[in-house]
């Protein structure tokens, strides 16, 4: 297994095939249209272009299939908002539960934290039990419930935000 720097050119194809199930058949996300290889490979090149330097990395498997992502991204574009940063995880569907997650986050932190960034959000659309877990056992606590925050699949949905910080005061 690795962890490595995303490639946007040959890796956006993977990652649009990781989440498209999210899309189609969850509220982990709010996207409701499928994301092509080409449009995916825009988001990655506009999130790692920032100046903010935010983190984009991939886990590939012993195979070399990139199996999960995670990145930091824009929090708000108010410039007092830029040591915060939104947190976002993705696994193929059939690699769940094995660990890849904790590993992929853990490494993700540890680079937000080093790029200087002073608070990390996870934003949860709710129920998602897992990715409660996950951000709880890295030290996130729940600071934000929004009720009825996004619409899908014919109903409404809440958010919880749930907040850590990466600097000391």
């Amino acid at each position: 297994m690795t962890i490595r720097n995303v490639d946007a050119a040959t890796d956006a194809a993977a990652i649009a095939a990781i989440y498209a199930p999210f899309i189609a058949d969850t509220i982990i996300t709010f996207e409701e249209e499928p994301v092509s290889a080409a449009e995916m490979q825009k988001r990655i090149e506009s999130i790692v272009a920032s100046p903010l330097n935010y983190p984009y990395i991939v886990y590939e498997n012993d195979d070399g299939k990139v199996i999960g992502y995670a990145y930091g991204s824009q929090f708000r574009v108010r410039n007092a908002y830029r040591f915060t940063v939104e947190t976002s995880l993705y696994l193929d569907i059939n690699e769940q539960g094995k660990g890849v997650g904790s590993l992929l986050y853990k490494e993700l932190l540890k680079r937000l934290k080093d790029g200087g960034f002073h608070s990390a959000l996870g934003v949860v659309s709710l129920p998602n039990e897992a990715s409660q877990r996950l951000h709880e056992k890295f030290g996130f606590t729940k600071c934000c419930h929004l009720r009825e925050s996004g619409f899908k699949f014919g109903k409404w949905i809440d958010v919880g935000m749930w907040e850590l910080l990466l600097q000391d005061s």
